[in-house]
């Protein structure tokens, strides 16, 4: 059977008619007859021409969906440079969550938290009720406490799925996010500091609110960057 490393896997990725070739273990298999694979991506996230094997066992789904397809060789893989303790790799073999799903799970808090505060602010000044203004200074709050554990378990996932290979949307977003900490810690302290400022309006309140614009505005930039990690965009 035909011998594939991943230079030669590479080149079976689907695209401008090629076959659609991907690994899980050590065979190769031939997924082209598939209409999920018909763009030689699938979900818009798992490229062909690539070795899936980590990305299979994470899905949800078994392997038994590859039996419907021939083997069309067997992948040789170099041997691989460790470059996390052994405590750390025992660890994610017996909790793969562990290897991807921490991050994702969690960045879902100080998304929604950067956001609401604006609405709740601008529900404030349109109706004047002050239930709506302490919203938005709690959802502040619990920003702040999310945005730490999000910073580190992106640290945590770019280490033992990237490597810490240098990569311009990681570095993208590490910068936002320390960014959006500052802006929130900066907002928060400011509204309880002079609480009575905000709540009778004028140039406090604006620029508060251009506060509570600008962390919506860089969550969607850490989100965007984020989002296409995960699902990468196709080049047409």
């Amino acid at each position: 059977m035909k011998e594939f490393d991943l230079e030669s896997l590479s080149t079976f990725d689907g695209k401008n008619g090629r076959p659609c070739f991907i690994a899980h273990g050590d065979k190769v298999i031939d997924v082209s007859a598939s209409k999920l694979w018909k763009t030689g991506t699938h979900m818009k996230r798992h490229q062909a021409g690539t070795d899936l094997t980590s990305d299979i066992s994470a899905a949800p789904h078994g392997t038994e969906v590859l039996d419907k397809y021939p083997q069309v060789g067997v992948l040789k893989k170099k041997a691989a440079e460790k470059y996390l303790p052994d405590s750390l790799e025992m660890l994610m073999e017996r909790v793969p969550f562990l290897r991807r799903h921490p991050h994702p799970m969690i960045v879902h808090f100080p998304m929604v938290f950067s956001i609401v505060p604006l609405f709740f602010y601008l529900l404030f000044i349109l109706t004047g009720m002050q239930a709506f203004e302490t919203t938005a200074f709690h959802c502040l709050g619990a920003d702040i406490l999310f945005i730490p554990p999000s910073i580190a378990t992106g640290f945590l996932t770019w280490w033992v799925n990237y490597q810490a290979k240098p990569m311009k949307p990681v570095r993208i977003k590490i910068y936002f996010s320390f960014i959006l900490l500052a802006v929130a810690i900066i907002a928060f302290l400011w509204r309880i500091l002079s609480p009575e400022a905000f709540a009778l309006g004028g140039k406090e309140a604006i620029i508060y609110l251009m506060l509570l614009l600008s962390m919506a505005v860089i969550v969607s930039v850490i989100g965007f960057y984020g989002g296409g990690l995960t699902f990468p965009h196709e080049k047409k």
